[in-house]
């Protein structure tokens, strides 16, 4: 089978497409068909092998595991013999190692099945930022009915979905994106929109109860002048700005600060989770939620598809598109 496969730390210049031997399935595993998979800044972050720290897991001088890709969405080919939740046919969406390549495999809990309503592109961009939208806004937040949300960089993979999940929980949801992506944005849910090129965020009268920020554009300090004295400060980790290169120092800080002031501070770092697969199958089935696609690019183009990533400019998600 073919796959993008990289030997060296680099630019996406360091890509290429192999043939490689097709995945063998384990008994609780299954084999997937790949017909989509979602780039995330985590490829990014292991395609060049920074933070440098990471290469203490990934392998100091050359990857270890040298295949990209953690979001997938496709057919299952063959299931292992304890899975009983999945046949040869079902059409799936969930999380795996290696999504760029024509074949996967991944554990039988680390997918669900794909609503017809939606497509293979939109279902493999959920993953990873459903992940991180619902266990910020949910988990961490702990947002209610009523309450204000302001989510900066809203046109993005994991804001597009971040305004919509936030809506589904009754919140006000104040969104902050360039002006090409103001109607984008409103389309989606938001209450308010902020232009960012006209009016600076953390300069506004209101307050808000959380403040979800995916673009590191603005430090904590000046977040804190539009953030409720009670309220929480989420910073997205997988993100290429200051909340990945200084992780561990604001942990750190945060530890030491927090019991000294009411407001609080949280770094989101998404894990898979099985029950937040069912329950964005149940909200992209009624509609409540739909996946917001930028750019589909071939396998080929893996190289091409990481450049646009690394710009930052992508309105929803990134995917690579296989034929069926």
């Amino acid at each position: 089978m073919k796959a993008v496969v990289y030997h060296e730390y680099g630019s996406p210049d360091v890509l290429r497409i192999e043939d490689i031997e097709k995945p063998a399935t384990g008994d609780n595993e299954v084999l997937i068909k790949v017909r989509a998979a979602a780039l995330n800044p985590l490829d990014w972050h292991f395609m060049r092998g920074i933070p440098y720290f990471l290469r203490l897991m990934l392998g100091v001088r050359k990857p270890k595991f040298i295949r990209l890709g953690v979001d997938v969405a496709g057919v299952v080919e063959a299931a292992g013999s304890k899975v009983a939740e999945f046949k040869p046919g079902d059409a799936v969406f969930g999380a795996c190692r290696g999504a760029f390549a024509e074949y996967a495999t991944t554990a039988a809990d680390a997918v669900a099945l794909k609503p017809d309503n939606v497509t293979f592109e939109q279902a493999a961009g959920v993953g990873v930022a459903a992940f991180t939208a619902l266990q910020a806004l949910r988990d961490k937040a702990n947002i209610q009915p009523g309450q204000k949300v302001l989510i900066n960089a809203a046109a993005g993979g994991v804001g597009t979905l971040a305004v919509q999940i936030a809506k589904w929980f009754g919140v006000e949801v104040t969104g902050v994106c360039s002006s090409r992506n103001v109607d984008l944005v409103k389309s989606l849910g938001a209450d308010h929109v902020i232009d960012y090129t006209k009016a600076d965020c953390t300069q506004g009268t209101q307050q808000y109860d959380a403040i979800f920020d995916l673009a590191g554009n603005h430090s904590f300090s000046e977040f804190r002048r539009v953030l409720k004295p009670t309220g929480i400060f989420l910073g997205a980790a997988g993100s290429r700005d200051r909340w990945m290169l200084g992780f561990f120092g604001s942990v750190i800080a945060e530890l030491v600060v927090a019991p000294f002031r009411s407001q609080k501070r949280a770094i989101i770092m998404a894990k898979s989770s099985k029950p937040d697969l069912n329950l964005m199958h149940d909200l992209m089935k009624s509609g409540k939620v739909t996946p917001v696609v930028d750019r589909s690019y071939k396998l080929s183009e893996a190289a091409g598809a990481m450049r646009y990533l690394e710009e930052g400019h992508a309105r929803g998600k990134v995917v690579l598109a296989l034929e069926s």
